[in-house]
């Protein structure tokens, strides 16, 4: 709990506005202690949790890292888009956070489930694959930034020309026909079913589900 709840705690009081000296008296705790419960040095009782959960208005799940909701339940796309208006309690730092979770959460169960079948070669495909989206990602923002991209092999202009985006189609490729060879030689594949990730991924089927849930929305929307 240590990890996941301090961390929360503290964006929390950040979010909030507040200094740790006063949500700690807010609170009816030290300073120190606090502080301790901040840092993961300690971990609190259950009166202190829901003494939390009422002082920062959140439910218990979502304080423990149970689930990205407040309320308790999954949040849909919606939410998260909306999280980012300035207006909404989910802001910068907290929204990050929440968005990282729930993507490292979907892949962890999707490499867990990779490994379990034990094909290298997939296993190597999809790690290059995500490695892709993550480079495009992160030197889009560099750009954005005006940093000096001779940091990077890929000339600029050569990025441009979507070789990032062919890398990442072709080990799709590789990882779609290794997964072929695996069915093509009646290999045992993971149980997929909601009962077996529950059971498997406690939590984290939760991500995973809930990023399927919205990527597919989201797609099927250009289907139509």
């Amino acid at each position: 709990m240590a990890s996941e709840f301090s961390r929360t705690l503290s964006l929390l009081r950040q979010e909030r506005g507040v200094s740790q000296r006063t949500a700690a008296k807010d609170l009816g705790i030290s300073q120190a202690l606090l502080s301790h419960y901040e840092n993961g040095i300690r971990e609190p009782g259950l009166a202190f949790v829901v003494k939390a959960c009422e002082y920062y208005n959140v439910s218990a799940d979502f304080i423990l890292g149970r689930t990205l909701s407040r309320e308790g339940n999954m949040l849909t796309e919606q939410d998260i888009l909306n999280a980012a208006e300035p207006s909404n309690i989910l802001q910068g730092g907290v929204l990050a956070t929440l968005q990282s979770k729930l993507i490292g959460g979907a892949v962890g169960v999707l490499f867990g489930l990779l490994g379990k079948l034990g094909d290298k070669a997939a296993i190597n495909a999809a790690g290059a694959y995500l490695s892709d989206a993550v480079y495009q990602l992160y030197r889009h923002l560099y750009h954005a930034s005006g940093a000096n991209e001779s940091y990077f092999s890929l000339k600029s202009g050569d990025f441009g020309l979507s070789l990032a985006e062919a890398d990442m189609k072709l080990s799709e490729q590789r990882y779609v026909h290794a997964l072929t060879m695996q069915a093509e030689e009646k290999k045992a594949f993971p149980d997929l079913s909601p009962t077996a990730l529950a059971n498997d991924y406690p939590g984290r089927n939760q991500s995973l589900t809930q990023v399927l849930t919205t990527a597919d929305k989201r797609v099927n929307q250009l289907a139509e």
